[in-house]
């Protein structure tokens, strides 16, 4: 699949900010005064960004707010109505936390299960999708937790995110492990595709057309084995080695910042790879299976 940017940067920047968000939700750290004011901001900052960013990618960005209509079909409807309850939910627990009016947590701690419930949300468009057999599989809305949880902890310059991020490594190594043989567990080939396969082995014999289409701008991208790799290599070390040992070793602001930046870079890594490497099986009507 062709990695568009505005979807890149939509899924890594709302799935941290939405992790953040819910950890401030349940109280995992309770600033006050201005300081509530400015780390709050910035996971809403985070979210809300990575939400538009989203529209981007959309034909018509006008017609963003029609994806609320669709609820009951598309998992795009329920992220767009799951994410604005959360964002709802968890501003009065903000507003305490600014104002220090002490407010119970009860619904921080639903706005957290919201914000977790978003990015689920948000890994279930493209689990869906069958299409795309390494998508299609229960490692992927695990693998998107993982990240958002992970992100999340190290905002909040918790040491045991550390742990999460070593949990991340092992679902990053299982996501290509399963996703490099998605597409020949699925079964889907040529010849099954057209039916052909009773009669003998189906093969491309000449393109369907010699310009260029949307299935072969957005459905078909190739990436090279070596340079799949490297970006693994990144993916794993960035995302999850590195701020692990930053958040063990460099103490305070300091360590947080590093780490955040660190997995962010290994996180934009994990996810162009996510898209680049994803196989549509329409690819196989243009020989580039």
């Amino acid at each position: 699949m062709h990695p568009a940017p505005s979807v890149i940067v939509f899924s890594v920047l709302s799935g941290m900010g939405f992790g953040y968000l819910a950890f401030l939700g349940i109280g995992v750290v309770q600033p006050v005064g201005w300081a509530a004011f400015f780390l709050w901001g910035l996971g809403y900052a985070l979210a809300v960004v990575g939400l538009m960013a989203a529209t981007f990618h959309l034909g018509n960005p006008q017609r963003a707010l029609k994806a609320f209509s669709q609820w009951r079909s598309s998992w795009l409807s329920r992220e767009a109505w799951v994410s604005v309850a959360a964002l709802i939910t968890l501003a009065p627990v903000a507003l305490s936390d600014w104002l220090g009016l002490g407010w119970p947590r009860g619904l921080g701690i639903v706005g957290a299960v919201l914000a977790l419930g978003t990015v689920f949300t948000t890994s279930m468009i493209y689990t869906q999708i069958k299409a795309v057999p390494r998508w299609h599989h229960w490692i992927t809305p695990v693998m998107f937790l993982a990240f958002a949880l992970t992100g999340g902890a190290i905002m909040a310059g918790q040491v045991w995110a550390a742990a999460l991020a070593a949990g991340l490594g092992a679902v990053l190594l299982a996501v290509w492990q399963i996703g490099d043989g998605q597409f020949a567990r699925a079964g889907v080939t040529l010849g099954s595709a057209t039916g052909l396969q009773r009669i003998g082995e189906a093969s491309v014999f000449e393109l369907p057309h010699t310009g260029g289409n949307y299935l072969l701008r957005e459905m078909i991208f190739l990436v090279g084995r070596k340079h799949g790799l490297k970006l693994r290599g990144i993916a794993l070390i960035f995302g999850a080695v590195l701020p692990a040992v930053l958040v063990l070793v460099v103490p305070g602001a300091w360590g947080i910042a590093l780490a955040a930046v660190a997995h962010l870079i290994g996180a934009f890594a994990a996810r162009w790879l996510f898209f680049a490497e994803a196989e549509h099986v329409v690819g196989l009507y243009y020989g580039m299976r």
